[in-house]
């Protein structure tokens, strides 16, 4: 069985026991979180939601709050002697899949 659930923007294939990061979540480590399944596949068959599938749920806890390693930015302009340089690190929230139900 798994679902296609949607947070952040993206949309992500989870099943029961998945460790997945997504975009940050303002959550606290060990919450309990529930995220909306635009399809649901299972035995009896696929289920799949305008937008969302009724009466179903994905519920996840929440392992870590962090952040991703450093991406540099570098812009250059030729001849003009402009550089500029930046470093960004994106956040993320882990979490485990806990049922779906």
């Amino acid at each position: 069985m798994y679902a296609i659930i949607r947070t952040g923007g993206k949309q992500y294939k989870v099943e029961q026991g998945d460790e997945i990061l997504v975009e940050k979540l303002d959550a606290e480590v060990g919450a309990e979180v529930k995220f909306e399944v635009l399809m649901l596949c299972s035995e009896e068959g696929t289920k799949i939601g305008t937008p969302v599938v009724a009466g179903s749920a994905v519920t996840a806890e929440v392992l870590e709050q962090g952040k991703a390693k450093k991406v540099v930015v570098f812009k250059y302009k030729p001849k003009k002697n402009i550089r500029k340089k930046q470093g960004h690190r994106q956040p993320f929230t882990k979490v485990k899949i806990k049922a779906i139900v």
